[in-house]
């Protein structure tokens, strides 16, 4: 039973259109509730001590680990996320704690070296159901975790867990997933969730990007959105040197685009009526937007990155060096699954070995993946 006095304490002081805790569906495998966490404050906590989160630090983002320390990584990302998911939430009066929960558990179901990894699996996966790191996320936080003696998984409630699926609004996964409402959309937390994942890959991948010199800052001049905010950056600060610009560039830029789709969304509250949390779900398109104006100055910005980024040689070079590590290392598991770790190996009596193997491989970092590889591989490496 949740504590109602807390619940009721929060639920009053958020939006009509807000998802209240005490509506939670609650979890799985009933459970006591806490006397002074909410539902989400306590799957907060649960996902922050996983160690599917910790493992987050040492995945892709869009560098390698070992190309440096400075580069985001899946965790920092996250963190990236959360942030932003939770300063646009505050301000729209939604769940703050179910927004931080979902945000922090969005990507726990990513491989290791980025989306080239899920490419990988999701081609060795095909004559299985696939590869999705949604689905993937879901897995993971339901069945692989393994913390608690009374269940599997970490027992989340049911708005996170459908959070993750619905994350990015993938309606061709979901609307295959009976237990997660298919006919209807997102919720608004999630759909602030979605939002600040677009803001802070733009903004972290342009700071990356320049940081390691694959972009240039000349080039971005030639972009409408990029040219309005370096001017005022340099009205304001004419004596500042480039590095120091780019970074209150982008620092602008983050705060621009939070600022337009918190207003946006208030536009968009108040032009369809949402008065409930359900409502909000049953309006076939997105409620948390960017205003026209902004979405159509973001597209020059994120086809620079496209082309310039996330298809420069050498991030062509690594994402084709991680499918091929990827692709081997499954391809040896899945012919001769008695390799896999003996803790491993218990799980081919629930499941098939490429599902085992593919969950495995999922799980890794990019070092451990590469350190896997050379065991593998390498005659004179240690196993």
């Amino acid at each position: 039973m949740l504590n109602e006095n807390l619940n009721k304490k929060i639920d009053s002081q958020l939006a009509l259109y807000a998802t209240k805790n005490l509506d939670s569906k609650g979890r799985a495998f009933k459970e006591t509730e806490h006397s002074y966490r909410t539902i989400y404050q306590r799957d907060r906590d649960r996902i922050i001590h996983s160690a599917s989160f910790r493992k987050l630090e040492y995945k892709t983002q869009v560098f390698v680990n070992h190309e440096g320390d400075y580069y985001r990584t899946r965790l920092t990302h996250t963190l990236e996320v959360t942030q932003i998911a939770r300063t646009i939430a505050r301000a729209l009066n939604l769940n703050e704690d179910l927004v931080e929960a979902i945000a922090l558990a969005h990507d726990l179901g990513h491989t290791p070296f980025g989306h080239s990894g899920e490419d990988a699996l999701a081609e060795l996966m095909k004559t299985e159901g696939g590869f999705n790191h949604n689905l993937q996320g879901l897995r993971v936080v339901d069945l692989l975790e393994e913390r608690y003696a009374e269940f599997p998984g970490l027992n989340l409630s049911w708005e996170v867990r459908e959070g993750i699926v619905k994350h990015s609004g993938a309606v061709e996964l979901y609307s295959k997933l009976s237990d997660f409402e298919p006919d209807l959309g997102q919720n608004l937390e999630t759909q602030v969730v979605d939002a600040a994942d677009e803001i802070a890959y733009d903004n972290h991948d342009l700071d990356d990007g320049l940081t390691s010199k694959l972009l240039d800052a000349g080039q971005l001049k030639q972009i409408e959105l990029w040219q309005d905010l370096e001017e005022s950056v340099v009205k304001l600060y004419p004596k500042i040197n480039e590095k120091l610009k780019i970074y209150q560039i982008i620092k602008s830029l983050i705060n621009f685009l939070v600022t337009d789709i918190i207003n946006e969304s208030k536009k968009r509250i108040k032009q369809f009526d949402i008065s409930c949390a359900k409502k909000a779900k049953e309006i076939p398109e997105k409620i948390i937007s960017f205003s026209p104006q902004v979405l159509k100055k973001r597209l020059p910005l994120r086809s620079f990155l496209f082309k310039n980024l996330y298809n420069h040689y050498r991030v062509v070079r690594m994402s084709d060096k991680a499918k091929r590590f990827i692709k081997e290392v499954f391809n040896l598991y899945e012919q001769k699954p008695q390799a896999l770790p003996s803790s491993i190996q218990g799980h081919l009596k629930t499941y098939s070995t490429k599902r085992v193997v593919c969950d495995y491989i999922a799980g890794m970092t990019d070092r451990y993946a590469l350190n896997e590889y050379k065991k593998l591989f390498e005659p004179y490496e240690k196993v």
